[in-house]
C-alpha cells in the first residue's frame, strides 16, 4: 500500500514536469499560436480516440452533453491560443506567473456556477495576487501584451475548469476531454477556413516542430490527462493540489536551463512572482484545511447520530 502511494507520488510528480513542460514546448515550436493549437488538439483527439478503441470505450453521449462539450471545446481552445500567444510575444516566467492567476478568477466563477457565497479571504487573496502582477506589470513592460494575453488565458482556464467540476458529476473525464478537444479543433478549423488561414504554408512544417507537436499532444496533452486521473484514485486532494501548484516554479527553472538569458528577469518579476506564486499556494492549503474540517465535522455527526 505504501509503495503504492509513493509510485502514485512520484507519478504526479512526473506528470506536474510534464504540464510545466508544455510551455517550454510553445517556445520551441516556430509556428503561430492558432495553427499551434490546432494541430496539438488535432493530434491529441487522435491519441485520445486511440485510447478508447484499444479499452473498448463508449463514444456516446447525450445530445445536452454535446452542447455543453461545445462551448467548453471552444472555451479551451482559446484558452490555448492566447496561452501561446502569451509565451510567443513575451516568454515562459512571464505567462507562467501570469496563469497563476486562475485560483483568483475561479473564486469569482465558482460561488455563480455552484450557488455558494464568494468567500472574502479568497478575494483578499486574489487582490493580493493582482499586487504581485501589479508589480511585474510595472517594471517589465516589455511584457505587458503578454501578460494582458495570459490573463485572457487564465480567466478561460478558471471558466472552463468550474464547467468541468459539474461535468465530471455526469461524465467521465476521458469523454469530457475528448469531446471538448474535438470540438475545440473544429472550432479553429471553421476559424480558419473563413479567414482563409489554411494554405501550402499551413501544412510545411519544420521536423523539430512535428517532433515536438508530437510530444506536446501525446505525453503533455493525452497521456498527462488520463494518468492525472488515475493518479487521483490513490492520492488526496490536498497532496494533488500542493503538487500541482509547482508547475510554474518546475517550467521557471526548465526555461532558465533551456533558453538562458531570455528567460532571466529582474529582481522585481521574481519578487512579483514570489507574491503570486505565494498566494496560491496559500489559498491551495486553506482551502483543504477547511475541506479536512468539514469531513471530520461530517463524520463526528454521523457517530453522534449513530
Amino acid at each position: 500500500m505504501q509503495e503504492s502511494k509513493l509510485k502514485n507520488y512520484l507519478l504526479l510528480h512526473l506528470i506536474v514536469f510534464i504540464w510545466g513542460f508544455t510551455a517550454i514546448l510553445g517556445a520551441l515550436i516556430t509556428i503561430d499560436a492558432i495553427p499551434l493549437v490546432w494541430y496539438r488538439m488535432l493530434l491529441a483527439v487522435i491519441f485520445i480516440a486511440i485510447y478508447f478503441l484499444w479499452k473498448k470505450k463508449s463514444f456516446r453521449v447525450n445530445k445536452k452533453g454535446l452542447l455543453k462539450f461545445l462551448f467548453t471545446g471552444i472555451v479551451i481552445a482559446l484558452h490555448w491560443v492566447f496561452f501561446f500567444k502569451a509565451i510567443k510575444v513575451s516568454n515562459v516566467s512571464v505567462a507562467l506567473v501570469t496563469m497563476s492567476t486562475g485560483a483568483f478568477f475561479a473564486s469569482l466563477i465558482e460561488p455563480i456556477f455552484f450557488r455558494r457565497k464568494i468567500n472574502t479571504l479568497e478575494i483578499f487573496l486574489g487582490l493580493l495576487v493582482i499586487g504581485g502582477l501589479y508589480i511585474i506589470f510595472n517594471f517589465e513592460s516589455q511584457y505587458k501584451l503578454g501578460i494582458i494575453y495570459a490573463l485572457i488565458a487564465s480567466f478561460l482556464s478558471a471558466l472552463f475548469a468550474v464547467l468541468n467540476g459539474l461535468y465530471i458529476k455526469k461524465y467521465t473525464a476521458d469523454v469530457i476531454s475528448f469531446y471538448q478537444l474535438f470540438f475545440g479543433v473544429a472550432f479553429i478549423t471553421v476559424y480558419l477556413l473563413i479567414t482563409n488561414g489554411f494554405s501550402i504554408a499551413f501544412f510545411q512544417i519544420e521536423t523539430s516542430d512535428w517532433l515536438y507537436l508530437l510530444i506536446l499532444s501525446s505525453i503533455c496533452t493525452a497521456y498527462a490527462f488520463i494518468a492525472s486521473v488515475e493518479v487521483m484514485k490513490y492520492l488526496s486532494p490536498y497532496t494533488v493540489m500542493l503538487t500541482i501548484n509547482l508547475e510554474p516554479i518546475y517550467a521557471i527553472i526548465l526555461a532558465l536551463i533551456i533558453f538562458g538569458d531570455k528567460e532571466q528577469m529582474s529582481n522585481t518579476f521574481y519578487l512579483g512572482a514570489f507574491i503570486v506564486l505565494f498566494v496560491v499556494l496559500l489559498n491551495g492549503i486553506l482551502k483543504n484545511r477547511k475541506t479536512l474540517k468539514d469531513k471530520i465535522q461530517q463524520k463526528l455527526k454521523k457517530k453522534k447520530v449513530i
